[in-house]
């Protein structure tokens, strides 16, 4: 299973949120469990009360108390992922967020989408196929994250780093054959820098997909040659580190 969970952002930005475990998932389910089990108490008692003044206000009441654990618990868990952008009192508790996996913030949708489908994670009576679901899913994902495309993730991401990139005293052996850079934007510096530093440490999969959405497209647009003997992330650090000095960023 991965542990960390690495995407590309619209501006281009390198982002990643580290997948929330079996353990802190089932703990913050317990607690939204012991929870709403205190709200149910309460308004089963509320309700009980009523209904002895009044049989047709206990008629009813008894028809709801009659769906109420089944239909609040549904309703507990949407509307708290769904008005508390993808987070319950357990879910905070335990530093943990239900997302969509393009990393965004959840919809009312996805909310109803993945809770709906509790019941089938929880057959047959001890959440086996939930469980059978996270550990073999990729990115911890149970059968209702997977139908509702989200993903529960630590709250806290670490912020995007900058280190010294190579050769930052000394002038980058490729830098006289990557060109003037001229037309290059400092959005484009700025994805790229930190593209150059992220690379060693991400996952061979997002080295490739963020190698193709971020390098290649800006080496394509300054008209950069890519000889195949040498690894592209070498002309990469060449053009931050010549931007870079060109215009004092370094």
């Amino acid at each position: 299973m991965a542990q960390e969970l690495v995407l590309l952002t619209p501006e281009k930005t390198i982002v990643s949120f580290r997948i929330a475990g079996l353990g802190s998932r089932a703990v913050a389910h317990l607690v939204d469990l012991i929870l709403w089990a205190l709200v149910l108490f309460t308004l089963t008692f509320l309700i009980s009360f009523l209904s002895v003044f009044d049989y047709i206000v206990g008629s009813l009441a008894g028809a709801f108390l009659m769906m109420l654990p089944i239909l609040g618990t549904f309703l507990f868990f949407i509307l708290f992922e769904g008005l508390w952008n993808g987070q319950t009192v357990g879910k905070k508790m335990m530093g943990i967020r239900v997302r969509k996996l393009d990393g965004t913030g959840i919809t009312f949708g996805n909310a109803l989408a993945r809770n709906l489908l509790r019941p089938a994670d929880f057959f047959p009576g001890t959440y086996f196929i939930g469980m059978l679901s996270m550990v073999t899913s990729p990115t911890s994902q149970r059968l209702g994250d997977m139908v509702a495309g989200t993903i529960v993730v630590y709250d806290k991401r670490p912020e995007p780093t900058f280190r010294v990139a190579p050769h930052a005293i000394n002038e980058h052996p490729l830098e006289a054959v990557v060109g003037d850079l001229r037309g290059m934007t400092r959005a484009e510096y700025d994805a790229l820098r930190l593209f150059c530093d992220r690379y060693p440490e991400l996952p061979s999969r997002a080295q490739k997909q963020f190698m193709d959405e971020v390098w290649i497209p800006i080496a394509l647009k300054l008209g950069i040659e890519r000889p195949p003997n040498i690894h592209p992330l070498y002309f990469a650090e060449a053009v931050v580190m010549k931007y870079g000095r060109i215009h004092g960023l370094l």
